[in-house]
């Protein structure tokens, strides 16, 4: 081409000159051009700044902070960091601060642009391998026809209609019409996986049949994307044109793909069977598989379909399940994402125009055609729903999550923008159009999309209610392995029979947090922990697994289903009480978010932990217990937990009244009946003092003494012949005197445990003094919290137990938005008769 003129205001001595055509800035380099090293060298240089390393490790610093600083803040808004990275290209385009000329020349000169892409691309190429080593294709079941015509009909129609918008923004270059058409037609039809399993997990559908549909067509339309993309570079070659070497490099890369799942995939694991020892891969392993991300991508490179190729199906390649794939995901996400991929982001910037796109389209054209892209796949999902019998709602909700786009849509579009298929006006069209169909998925869901609360229907939410030979079902909540000693022994004291056998689901909660990834996400609701965790949580999980799963062994009268949950703290009791009323628990067990220090007592805790136990306690579907873990777990180490019942247990009810305290009876009542329990159940009871004291209290107290009386009736008139079972009244008139009264029992016996009930903003005429006294631990309400605190008590765990109550959930939900309000008032009815039902009495 002819040489461009030098513009004015540009130094003729430089290394590069420009020029303008309808691809936007042209750079021409000046090869001749020499480096400044001369007789000063290093640091004893004048312009040793001008050298090419210290203005890559500039620009390294520069694009880190933007991307952090525009993830910073659009986290808070809950978009997804694909907003993030086109937000940090934006910044540096030249529409903003690319159109300066210190950022264009001291910040990013074009003679130094190679050095950039070079690392940015290698970035990509190992970006794109963990994009293929999270995908996990064993969610896509034939079986299920929805998915699969949901993914396909929206990948034909996107298609389709991406080849009628191509022409609305521009022409095109007549010789790249076909090339540039497949591009951008290719880039709108696909779906982000990974950042669409974060909008379910935030959304809490991840579980819901919606979810799983979403899912698995996501997965799906990714594959089709992918045979698409090689289609495309295998079709056009490096000028946009009709590739005549295109037979080769399809059937090439088709062999490849057979390589890689009949030789790469059993190769890897025989090879790691031979040589990973303990369960623990070393570095050797690792090293030899990011080796093979770049002998896998030089191979399709080779074939004309790109490196990102080999990368790709080298990471589906690697075994699911195995330990390389934690170990790669843990050394790798963190650099790529927060260090090199930022340098992707900004090059993808640089070939942003606002401004020409606007002075060569009409405003009008532009919203077209970013409101055609997103309705394509909405009206296209909603059409296959009307055929496939799903909820209208849910085909629109599965519509808008197709709509996600992310680093893999860049990858197209600039994929088309390398062989001048795409000119500046369509790519910076085609990206603005994604920017917004991305920052409006997520809020159109949160405010059209309402799943359907169905009243999930059963009898035995309290232990109060249950019989003796129905099965407990136990929901137990670990936080870590710390957890699991004290929860495991007191299951072990919850009298599992054959006729009343107990179900215990155990779950690892896990928090998640920024850098987990979709892979994670998708392993929550499985039977067992899997390996796509860091070293220590995967580590961890295995061992709470194990713990659980070895009382199956130990006793034909326990079940225990295990599986890991991981969500954030705000939200992850929203998972347990799903998970609670999906499996129709009647408790579930929480650990104290505080920790037993070496001196016996409890330390700051963790706030996290803190907020989980308050919001399970307010939002429940069942009843709740808190353990605070001291004495069980120190018989648990002085003798093996699978043979707990050689040790003998005394464990104390304290009886204040009240619906909370008649729960606490029912629980410690079921663990009557073994030769290692000796329980002793104290009953507090107001003196003449106390009632003439607190005035209304009394008036409220008499209310609840009735059915307290029967409660208690029943359980003396049942255990009066067990001698393992002592009942004791004390009267009492203070606060004062319950703690002389607690005192007095622990020097007459030494308590392993301490059962009460929460009774929380319930004042009783016994308990009016210590509300004011000890009120630390509102979780653990008045006895708990005085029993947690005293210092002759230290040695003895203390379970709080709070009962289910419809007319307690009202008032918690009251700022919550009724869905089906007809319904849910109905379910509410039905719960308060039966609840008033069952108040007179006891299990039958």
């Amino acid at each position: 081409m002819a040489e461009p003129e030098i513009p004015m205001n540009q130094e003729p001595n430089v290394s590069y000159t420009t020029t303008t055509s309808r691809y936007g800035n042209i750079v021409c380099f000046n090869h001749t051009y020499e480096t400044l090293v001369g007789d000063h060298m290093g640091w004893q240089s004048a312009k040793s700044i001008e050298t090419i390393l210290p203005y890559f490790v500039m620009q390294l610093l520069v694009s880190n902070l933007s991307y952090g600083l525009m993830y910073s803040l659009t986290r808070p808004l809950h978009l997804p960091p694909f907003v993030a990275q086109i937000l940090c290209g934006l910044l540096f385009s030249p529409t903003m601060l690319g159109r300066n000329r210190i950022v264009l020349e001291k910040l990013f000169p074009y003679r130094y642009t190679m050095v950039m892409e070079t690392f940015a691309n290698l970035a990509l190429v190992y970006n794109v391998f963990l994009l293929g080593l999270g995908m996990d294709l064993r969610m896509i079941r034939i079986k299920e026809v929805k998915p699969m015509v949901i993914a396909i009909v929206g990948v034909v129609v996107a298609l389709l209609a991406g080849a009628g918008l191509y022409y609305l923004p521009g022409n095109g270059d007549p010789d790249t019409i076909l090339a540039g058409c497949l591009y951008w037609s290719v880039a709108l039809s696909c779906t982000n996986f990974p950042d669409l399993a974060r909008i379910l997990a935030d959304l809490k559908l991840l579980r819901s049949d919606m979810g799983r549909t979403a899912m698995s067509a996501s997965i799906i339309t990714d594959l089709c994307t992918w045979v698409l993309l090689v289609f495309g570079n295998a079709c056009f070659n490096k000028q946009g044109v009709w590739n005549a070497l295109m037979p080769f490099a399809l059937v090439s890369t088709i062999a490849f793909v057979f390589f890689c799942i009949y030789v790469i995939n059993p190769g890897v694991d025989w090879a790691f069977a031979k040589t990973v020892k303990g369960g623990h891969a070393g570095e050797t392993h690792v090293w030899f598989t990011l080796m093979g991300v770049v002998f896998c991508g030089l191979i399709t490179d080779a074939f004309g379909v790109n490196s990102i190729t080999g990368a790709f199906l080298f990471g589906l390649s690697i075994p699911h399940g195995h330990i390389i794939r934690n170990m790669i995901e843990e050394k790798l996400h963190d650099f790529l994402s927060g260090f090199l991929m930022p340098l992707f982001y900004i090059i993808c910037g640089y070939r942003l125009d606002l401004y020409y796109l606007l002075r060569n389209t009409s405003v009008g054209v532009l919203v077209f055609v970013i409101s055609s892209c997103f309705m394509v796949k909405i009206l296209s999902t909603v059409v296959c729903s009307l055929f496939l019998r799903m909820p209208l709602r849910d085909g629109f909700a599965v519509g808008a999550l197709m709509n996600t786009k992310g680093t893999m849509a860049l990858v197209i579009l600039n994929a088309g923008r390398d062989i001048k298929a795409l000119d500046v006006i369509l790519y910076t069209h085609m990206t603005f159009a994604f920017l917004a169909m991305s920052i409006l998925v997520q809020p159109l869901l949160t405010f059209t999309y309402k799943p359907t609360k169905t009243s999930t229907f059963y009898k035995y939410r309290t232990i109060q209610k249950l019989k003796r030979e129905v099965e407990f079902r136990v929901l137990t909540c670990v936080h870590a392995l710390s957890n699991v000693p004290g929860i495991t022994n007191l299951l072990h004291v919850s009298n599992p029979t054959k006729q009343s056998p107990l179900d215990i689901y155990a779950i690892h909660l896990v928090e998640l947090t920024g850098r987990t990834r979709a892979s994670l996400l998708i392993m929550h609701d499985e039977s067992k922990p899997k390996v796509n965790f860091s070293d220590r949580v995967r580590a961890e999980s295995e061992q709470i697994a194990e713990l659980f799963e070895s009382m199956e062994v130990n006793s034909d009268a326990v079940s225990v289903q295990t599986l890991t949950a991981v969500s954030p703290y705000a939200t992850m009791h929203e998972d347990i009480c799903t998970l609670a009323k999906d499996k129709r628990v009647s408790l579930i067990l929480l650990p104290y978010h505080k920790n037993l220090t070496q001196d016996g007592r409890l330390g700051e805790g963790n706030y996290g932990h803190k907020e989980v136990n308050r919001n399970v306690l307010s939002k429940a579907p069942c009843s709740v217990g808190i353990l605070v873990d001291r004495g069980m777990t120190i018989a648990q180490s002085e003798s093996s937990a699978f043979h707990a019942e050689t040790t003998k247990k005394e464990i104390a009810m304290l009886f204040v009244g009240g619906r909370d305290d008649r729960e606490a009876l029912a629980y410690a009542w079921r663990m009557v009946g073994q030769e290692m329990i000796k329980l002793t159940v104290v009953r507090f009871v107001p003196g003449r003092e106390a009632l003439v004291s607190s005035g209304k209290l009394a008036v409220e107290y008499a209310k609840e003494a009735r059915v307290d009386e029967e409660c208690i009736y029943e359980f003396n008139f049942k255990t009066m012949n067990d001698s393992s079972v002592t009942c004791i009244e004390k009267v009492v008139n203070n606060g004062k005197e319950v703690i002389e009264a607690i005192r007095e029992l622990e020097d007459n016996h030494s308590y392993d445990l301490y059962i009460v009930g929460r009774g929380y903003k319930v004042e009783t005429p016994v308990t009016a003094g210590l509300t004011t006294d000890w009120g630390s631990s509102p979780d653990l309400g008045t006895i708990g919290d005085t029993l947690a605190s005293l210092n002759f008590t230290m040695h003895a765990s203390v379970l709080v137990i709070q009962q289910y109550s419809a007319a307690n959930r009202k008032t918690s939900e009251k700022h919550q938005e009724h869905v089906e309000g007809g319904a849910k008032m109905n379910s509410n009815e039905e719960e308060d008769d039966e609840d008033e039902q069952y108040q007179m009495g006891m299990r039958k």
